[in-house]
């Protein structure tokens, strides 16, 4: 008779893209998380993953399987806690990626208010500007800024959102304020790309006509950091492109000063990532959906999309 436990095995792994990754999720050693997999293919009498030293990749039957077991454990999920009537709280891992200013100003204060309601819960927090594969690293969600690129995730807005050119009023006093975006070409701008690129294109269009422009800006700044641009911002050494939601603070203190604010950006609205709208666990869900809370009190508290 097949265990549910084993459906459980067999769904983490092909989210988290390895048997040991769903091993550790669900508290198997990877000896017995392999073995009960091949348990699981013998009982059904045929193969469900091909598995490599690198990668599992889902047969034919495999893919079927998948589609109904998720089924069937979000029926199992739904029925206990219509039982549970909320009494279960979320216990484990909560595992979230984030960018580092959105992180440390949003999304690390949202997991403390989520943690100090469920004791149970244990969090990790990685802060990183470079994009991560979410699958592979074994995240459960990931904060992003922008369109989804990886049609293996789905992806919940938390909020609007804009990136803006900024400097210290010490710059703009010493080298003016650009008025048109070609006017960029004669600043020092602060990079934000991993490569060591000194140039980058910046992508504009008038909020006052249909006219649309790619500027290649440079600097001597550079780094794969935005806080640290930031910082390097504030000390007026360029004009820096952030989102607003990281500079929201620095602007309506006085410490930095929003420039070509009738030119926009393209839409990069804030968005958490996470590998499937079924079988999430109770801890991801419940975590998405406060900050999808959080997000919504703070853009109607600040509305820092608005402050052009």
């Amino acid at each position: 008779m097949i265990e549910l436990a084993d459906m459980k095995l067999f769904v983490q792994a092909v989210l988290s893209g390895s048997l040991s990754a769903a091993g550790r999720e669900l508290g198997f050693s990877p000896a017995v998380g392999s073995k009960r997999m091949s348990r699981l293919e013998a009982a059904l009498g045929t193969r469900l993953l091909q598995r490599s030293s690198r990668r599992l990749s889902l047969t034919e039957e495999g893919a079927l399987y998948f589609e109904r077991c998720q089924a069937i454990l979000l029926d199992v999920a739904n029925a206990e806690a219509e039982l549970g009537q909320g009494q279960a709280e979320p216990r484990g891992m909560l595992r979230v990626s984030s960018p580092v200013a959105l992180g440390r100003h949003y999304i690390g204060p949202a997991l403390a208010k989520f943690a100090s309601r469920y004791p149970e819960l244990q969090v990790q927090l990685s802060l990183s500007d470079q994009l991560i594969d979410l699958l592979a690293s074994g995240f459960d969600c990931a904060i992003r800024i922008g369109a989804n690129n990886d049609s293996r995730l789905v992806a919940r807005t938390l909020a609007a959102n804009r990136r803006v050119i900024c400097a210290a009023p010490a710059y703009i006093a010493k080298h003016g304020k650009p008025e048109m975006p070609t006017d960029l070409l004669q600043h020092s701008c602060i990079l934000m790309q991993s490569s060591s690129a000194m140039h980058a294109d910046w992508h504009f269009h008038s909020l006052t006509s249909q006219e649309e422009q790619t500027i290649r800006v440079r600097g001597n700044w550079l780094t794969d950091n935005g806080e640290q641009a930031h910082d390097w911002a504030i000390a007026g050494l360029g004009l820096v492109r952030r989102s607003v939601w990281d500079v929201a603070a620095a602007l309506a203190s006085g410490e930095l000063i929003e420039v070509l604010s009738e030119w926009a950006d393209i839409s990069a609205p804030i968005q958490v990532m996470y590998p499937s709208r079924h079988y999430l666990p109770m801890r991801t869900r419940l975590f998405i959906d406060l900050l999808v809370a959080e997000f919504a009190e703070a853009e109607n508290k600040n509305h820092p999309q608005r402050n052009k």
